[in-house]
């Protein structure tokens, strides 16, 4: 039976770079065949522009030879079933996850990806790929059905991963934010994916891919405090997966 197939991407961008300008080699990589049609799920965009979103991603992949269909309310099922590829575009990920409960559209992808089906996304598209969306760094625009996701990943993801304390704010970390979830979530880790780095898995195998390290935010099994462990490039983060 095949195993899923799943590229997490922390960002769109990367610095200065263009739209998908650092994802592009990714997403070649990982697809490997050219001629594959691809279900790009824009729900993410608030303002509902979602022709603008897709002339944007085909823009930004112009360099592969993609067929890329853009999946709205109407035809939601239709293309994605008829897809050999599902790819879901950043935004608000409550948004995101608002329309794909509505849309009834969870169990179709869920299904279609554990079947096989390669899944890519980004910021948001990556956040839903795991457990719940309750690790998002977005603000709750709209209320989804639920927080659960697609958990083809049994644990949390925090794109756009970064840990800045500005002088004279007094407002939480992003290493705090993450730390209270392990806190009140013990048991669920959490993987920090700072722009220019992403979450491969293959064959069963997950890797931390990119540019940059990235950040592991577990709970002490015998205490319950807080654990934060560096991630290191190319790391096997296979045992994530139990």
């Amino acid at each position: 039976m095949p195993s899923p197939r799943i590229l997490a991407i922390s960002s769109s961008r990367v610095g200065n770079s263009g739209y998908l300008e650092t994802a592009s080699p990714l997403i070649q990589h990982f697809l490997v065949e050219e001629s594959l049609a691809i279900a790009f799920i824009p729900f993410a965009s608030v303002d509902k522009n979602y022709e603008a979103s897709l002339l944007s991603v085909r823009e930004g992949l112009s360099v592969l030879n993609f067929s890329i269909h853009l999946v709205e309310p109407h035809n939601a099922i239709t293309v994605i079933e008829k897809a050999d590829v599902i790819m879901v575009g950043g935004g608000n990920t409550f948004k995101l996850l608002h329309d794909i409960y509505d849309l009834r559209l969870m169990d179709i992808i869920r299904n279609k990806v554990t079947a096989g089906t390669p899944y890519i996304g980004w910021s948001a598209g990556s956040n839903i790929a795991g457990a719940t969306i309750c690790t998002t760094n977005d603000m709750p625009v709209i209320e989804p059905e639920s927080f659960k996701a697609f958990c083809f990943f049994p644990f949390q993801i925090n794109p756009h991963y970064v840990n800045i304390k500005m002088e004279g704010h007094h407002g939480e970390t992003r290493d705090q934010r993450l730390m209270e979830f392990t806190i009140l979530n013990p048991g669920v880790p959490v993987v920090g994916l700072p722009e220019g780095t992403a979450l491969l898995l293959e064959n069963e195998v997950l890797r931390f891919i990119g540019d940059a390290g990235g950040v592991l935010f577990n709970s002490d099994e015998n205490t319950g405090q807080p654990v934060r462990k560096e991630i290191k490039r190319e790391a096997d983060l296979s045992f994530l997966l139990k």
